[in-house]
């Protein structure tokens, strides 16, 4: 099984999608994946939410102990969700270890920001590895109004790296970079003693993550940064379609779809 160490002492790039079910997490573990991320995007991907801000602490636990029992090889990461972190030290501790020992994660991942630094320290020392997210905090949608790039100039750019090492030095085995720009990205990177995993932030990154929904094009939507590796949503919706013509013509259920009982008399 892959471990924070592993990544942390790994030469190779690291690869990441998020999972939210065991199907799921089982297609990723067997295709040999490192990381499997159950990321609060379970709100808009798989809830029906337009934002992750309804995630709740329960949501994350039950996705994510969906995921841990069909992951036998990739390092499980799950998400806190907004709000619970942050604003009080003892009930973000709780809740990051409920995602530990009810959920059976190997670590979680804060959106990260000058509040998580003493945060981040703090998990560690009780033994709770952190994931840091810098750059686009999905989290943060209504104070950005919007998903907009983070790190396009000189100023938030220097944010991003002097947060990237404050959080190396509180004890992050990783970080996050998202929808920042390529030569940010690749900047924290070789400033960084950890491993970075970027998502829409270029390939300057120690490893990449994407949606798995995007990846494999079941989406509808998918943002500019990422890549559809496959039809899933137009092979669903053919088998679907094919489904609704069978049973509508009776071809399904046909005879070898059934059995009758032979020594049973007739019912009235």
């Amino acid at each position: 099984m892959v471990t924070v160490r592993d990544l942390r002492e790994s030469e190779e790039p690291i690869t990441m999608l998020t999972a939210y079910d065991a199907p799921t997490a089982t297609i990723a573990d067997e295709a040999g994946v490192d990381v499997i991320l159950v990321g609060d995007s379970v709100g808009n991907v798989t809830l029906g939410y337009e934002t992750t801000i309804p995630v709740t602490v329960e949501d994350m636990v039950r996705h994510t102990d969906a995921v841990t029992r069909a992951a036998e090889g990739a390092l499980v990461v799950a998400d806190m969700p907004f709000l619970s972190y942050g604003a009080d030290e003892a009930e973000s501790i709780k809740n990051a270890g409920r995602l530990l020992k009810e959920a059976g994660a190997a670590a979680v991942k804060l959106e990260s920001g000058p509040h998580t630094v003493g945060l981040t320290r703090r998990m560690v020392e009780l033994g709770i590895p952190v994931m840091a997210h810098l750059g686009l905090t999905p989290q943060h949608v209504n104070q950005y109004g919007g998903y907009p790039r983070q790190g396009t100039d000189q100023e938030s750019a220097e944010r991003i790296l002097e947060l990237a090492k404050s959080h190396e030095d509180a004890g992050a085995f990783s970080l996050v970079l998202e929808h920042v720009p390529s030569n940010v990205a690749r900047e924290v990177t070789d400033a960084l003693e950890i491993p970075t995993v970027g998502i829409g932030a270029g390939p300057g990154c120690d490893g990449q993550v994407l949606v798995f929904d995007d990846a494999v094009g079941l989406s509808e939507w998918t943002p500019s940064f990422s890549e559809q590796f496959g039809d899933v949503r137009g092979e669903m919706e053919k088998a679907v379609d094919d489904y609704v013509s069978a049973v509508e013509s009776g071809e399904f259920p046909a005879k070898e779809h059934s059995h009758e009982a032979s020594d049973l008399d007739s019912l009235y």
